[in-house]
């Protein structure tokens, strides 16, 4: 067994083989290859990984599954689409939800403090002229590369000593474990931009760039109004799909 493939083994020894290469596999192509790219042959494959073509078909029918690759008899196989399609519902955690995909993550927190919001989120908290609210700017990071930034709005009253606690990771983790809060999202909405400078520079990415921004407002148990959250991510590296039939 290779020693790339026997790491995750010893890690996930209670997971199939075919998923622990499958993993491997998505995460390269998320980081190192293109829409169009193909892939190397299952022959190939099953030689670096050391395993047999069944394993490696597998795998790859993993791929397939999961709108990553496609497959042509005759021409091998083709990398799709590099975006993270995620799913956007009223009760999804980002954080949590990459995870359980096999995505490595991390949110590195890049400021924070009382600030006026603007008019429109003021409004939407029934604020008074001149009340502030916490602002936090998070950055997040898949495979080690910058996806979304994200600026969240706080009622202040709800979670007191904020600034001192957080440092970073999840928000929603935070909220849960030290405020008792379990979010929901009540309205989203979807729109379209163009990268200014600090989003060039935060998100690496070409000033005028595509990004999605998707706009949340989150609610208590009561439905009571507790954070507004604005993240702008990549148009080339993530899709959002909205799923609320299935909700409570």
């Amino acid at each position: 067994m290779s020693r790339q493939l026997a790491h995750h083994s010893h890690q996930e020894t209670k997971e199939p083989r075919y998923r622990q290469l499958a993993r491997i596999l998505a995460h390269e192509i998320r980081t190192q290859h293109s829409a169009g790219d193909q892939l190397s042959s299952e022959l190939a494959l099953a030689k670096r990984f050391e395993v047999n073509r069944h394993t490696v078909r597998r795998a790859l029918d993993e791929l397939v599954a999961a709108g990553m690759v496609t497959r042509h008899q005759g021409w091998g196989t083709q990398v799709v689409d590099r975006r993270l399609d995620y799913m956007v519902n009223a009760e999804s955690k980002v954080t949590h939800n990459l995870a359980e995909m096999g995505i490595n993550t991390e949110t590195r927190c890049l400021s924070q403090g009382l600030s006026r919001p603007p008019e429109a989120i003021s409004q939407r908290f029934g604020l008074a002229d001149g009340e502030c609210l916490i602002c936090v700017d998070t950055l997040r990071l898949v495979d080690g590369m910058p996806l979304t930034r994200l600026r969240h709005w706080f009622d202040a009253t709800r979670v007191p000593d904020w600034c001192e606690r957080y440092r970073g990771g999840s928000t929603r983790a935070l909220l849960d474990q030290h405020y008792g809060l379990r979010l929901s999202r009540a309205s989203v909405r979807l729109e379209a931009s163009q990268a200014n400078r600090d989003d060039s520079r935060l998100l690496q990415c070409p000033q005028l760039a595509p990004l999605l921004v998707l706009t949340s407002d989150n609610v208590d148990e009561s439905r009571r109004l507790v954070e507004v959250s604005v993240s702008c991510a990549r148009a080339d590296r993530v899709s959002y799909h909205f799923d609320f039939l299935n909700e409570r």
